[in-house]
C-alpha cells in the first residue's frame, strides 16, 4: 500500500486527479464526506488529507511514503525527504512587498515581517542586507501598514490582497510550485510504485506544459 499525504484545499483536489490519471485512483475521495483517510486496495493507495504546512512532516516521520508540498515550505523548514518533481501547479511566488513609494534606507536595519524566517533570512544575507525579522502567523498584510515593519515577505498569488492594502511588489524571491516529495527509507522499500508514479506525472506534466506552447 503507498500511503499519500495529500495537501486539503483546491491544490489537493487538483493533484489528486493527477495521481488518478497516473493509474491510483480511489474514489471514495471524491464523496462528500468528512473522511481524512480513503483507500482502494486493488489500485495499492491509500489516501490522507493534511494541513498544507504539515504534509513534509508526514512524509519525513515516515507516516506518508509520498506527498505533495510546496516549495515554500520545502525552503522554510528544510525537511529530511527526496524532492522527486516539481509538479508545475500550485504555482505562485515568494516575494516582498512594501507600501506603495517605499525606498529603502540603507543606513538602518530594515524591519521584516513575514510567516518565512528562515527564507527571508537567507534572501537578505545573499543581498549583505542588515535585517530584523518579526515573526507572524498571520495578517502579514498590515504590518507595514501599522508601522509595525518596513516590508513583508509572503507568498504572492494575484497580488489583489496588496492591492486592497495598497502595497505593492517590491521584489521577487522566488518562484514557488508544488512538489512531490518521498520519505527516504520509503522510496527504497517501494521504489517500483514510486517510479511508475513519477514516470506518469512527468507525462502529463510534459502533455500540460507542450499544449500551452
Amino acid at each position: 500500500m503507498l500511503n499519500v499525504a495529500l495537501p486539503k484545499g483546491r491544490l489537493g483536489e487538483r493533484v489528486y486527479s493527477m495521481f488518478e490519471k497516473a493509474g491510483f485512483p480511489c474514489p471514495s475521495i471524491r464523496e462528500n464526506n468528512r473522511k481524512l483517510i480513503f483507500e482502494n486496495e486493488e489500485a495499492g493507495v491509500r489516501y490522507f488529507w493534511v494541513k498544507p504546512s504539515d504534509v513534509a512532516i508526514y512524509v519525513e516521520r515516515g507516516a506518508a511514503d509520498v506527498g505533495v508540498a510546496g516549495k515554500d515550505i520545502l525552503l522554510e523548514y528544510r525537511p529530511d525527504v527526496y524532492e522527486l518533481l516539481d509538479l508545475k501547479t500550485g504555482k505562485c511566488r515568494m516575494a516582498v512587498a512594501a507600501r506603495k513609494g517605499f525606498r529603502d534606507d540603507m543606513n538602518r536595519t530594515l524591519r521584516v515581517a513575514t510567516k518565512f524566517s528562515n527564507i527571508a533570512g537567507e534572501y537578505y544575507s545573499g543581498l549583505g542586507r542588515d535585517i530584523d525579522i518579526i515573526h507572524l502567523n498571520g495578517s502579514i498584510e498590515i504590518a507595514p501598514i501599522l508601522g509595525l515593519s518596513d516590508v513583508i515577505v509572503d507568498i504572492v498569488e494575484t497580488g489583489t490582497t496588496l492591492k486592497e492594502n495598497d502595497l505593492e511588489v517590491i521584489e521577487t524571491v522566488i518562484p514557488i510550485s508544488a512538489r512531490l516529495i518521498a520519505n527516504k527509507s520509503g522510496f527504497k522499500f517501494k521504489s517500483e510504485q514510486i517510479e511508475r508514479l513519477m514516470e506518469s506525472l512527468s507525462e502529463q506534466i510534459e502533455f500540460e506544459e507542450s499544449g500551452k506552447q
